[in-house]
């Protein structure tokens, strides 16, 4: 019965259609079209100068150069004034290092020459400094020659940390280098006395220093 039912409402929808048809109704179709891909915007390649290049290659070029020789970086920064810092430096680290190397090793003599004698008190004795003699026991030398040998080796830390900070002083210098500093920003530094505050006794004005900043469109 359900068969029946489907088959005549298919004979009247087909009939109605062919009625629309006859009298110049026709269905309206579906007119939307899918919209275009947008073209993506065509960008031009940016072009860096010489100048600028050679900014962006500075920091590389002034580390490797105080990697090489301490000061190198820096003349290549053009800061001059700072071989001299960098140098004197070195020669502090060098003269801290020697004075400790040469205690450590007198120091060490010493110990090994006096726990001989006490050792072999029937071989022939090892020379001991006599100023030490009646000052400082055995134990006494001993720590004292550890102390020299611990400072010495913080002393090589310290170069390779000193060494460390003069390339990244040369590799920071020359990043500068690429910051434009206009009179849009002003920073100022002049000396100025400081009033206190009323008390009974006499006060007088405490030297200060003013800063000032600026900005400007």
């Amino acid at each position: 019965m359900i068969r029946i039912i489907l088959v005549v409402i298919a004979l009247i929808s087909g009939t109605c259609v062919m009625a629309q048809e006859k009298d110049g109704i026709v269905p309206q179709q579906d007119t939307l079209k899918p919209l275009a891909k947008p073209t993506p915007a065509k960008t031009t390649p940016t072009v860096k100068s010489a100048d600028r290049i050679r900014l962006e290659r500075m920091p590389g070029k002034a580390a490797l150069r105080s990697a090489i020789i301490p000061g190198w970086g820096q003349l290549t920064n053009r800061r001059w004034w700072k071989v001299p810092l960098v140098y004197g430096g070195w020669v502090g680290i060098a003269l801290v290092y020697d004075f400790n190397q040469t205690n450590y090793k007198m120091l060490l003599t010493e110990a090994q020459n006096r726990q001989f004698n006490s050792q072999n008190p029937k071989a022939p004795q090892r020379p001991v400094n006599p100023a030490w003699v009646g000052q400082y026991s055995l134990e006494g030398i001993i720590r004292a020659k550890d102390n020299f040998r611990r400072n010495r080796d913080l002393t090589i830390l310290a170069g390779a940390a000193y060494y460390a900070v003069t390339i990244i002083d040369a590799y920071v210098d020359a990043k500068f280098f690429r910051f434009d500093i206009t009179d849009e920003l002003a920073l100022k530094v002049n000396p100025a006395l400081q009033q206190q505050p009323p008390s009974n006794s006499f006060t007088s004005p405490v030297p200060s220093v003013k800063v000032s900043m600026t900005f400007s469109k």
